[in-house]
C-alpha cells in the first residue's frame, strides 16, 4: 500500500496515511486527483482503476470514499475486502460510525489503522483479534 485516503463527496480528506515519502505539494495533488477520479466514476464500473503506475482501489460507504493506492501486481479483491474489514472495525468500535466520528476521533482512527496495516502491508485480517487488541488499548487509557 502506498497511501490510504478517506474522503467525503465534497473532496475533504478526512484521513490520509502515506507509506512512501512524498512532498507536501505532491500529497495535495494526489488527494485532488484521486478524489476527482473516484467521485466522477460511474457506480456500475469496477472499484479498481489504473492511476499513473499504480492501482487505486476504492469503495464508497454513505458519503465517504475509502481509497487505497497499491502496486499494479497486488490483488485487488484482497484490498477491497480489507477496506470492508476496516469499515466493519470502525463501525463496531464507534457503534455505527459516521463522518464526524472520524473527524473528532482521528487519533483513534489512526490507532485502528496501525493495528490493521503496518508499513503499507496488511498485518492482521481477523476482526476479532483487532477488536480484542483495541479493547486492551482502551483499558490501558
Amino acid at each position: 500500500i502506498r497511501f490510504i485516503y478517506l474522503q467525503n463527496r465534497q473532496g475533504k480528506t478526512r484521513l490520509a496515511k502515506y507509506y512512501v515519502p512524498l512532498e507536501d505539494s505532491e500529497k495535495r495533488k494526489l488527494e485532488y486527483e484521486v478524489h476527482r477520479l473516484v467521485v466522477n466514476r460511474d457506480p456500475k464500473l469496477t472499484n479498481f482503476l489504473e492511476f499513473r503506475t499504480h492501482k487505486i482501489i476504492y469503495r464508497r460507504y454513505a458519503g465517504l470514499f475509502f481509497s487505497l493506492c497499491v502496486d499494479m501486481n497486488d490483488n485487488e479483491l484482497s484490498y477491497l475486502e480489507a477496506i470492508h474489514l476496516f469499515v466493519e472495525i470502525l463501525d463496531h468500535f464507534f457503534q455505527n460510525v459516521c463522518e464526524l466520528d472520524l473527524v473528532f476521533n482521528f487519533h483513534k482512527v489512526y490507532l485502528i489503522m496501525d493495528e490493521f496495516i503496518l508499513g503499507g502491508e496488511l498485518q492482521e485480517t481477523s476482526k476479532k483479534v483487532i477488536l480484542d487488541r483495541l479493547a486492551e488499548l482502551d483499558k490501558a487509557e
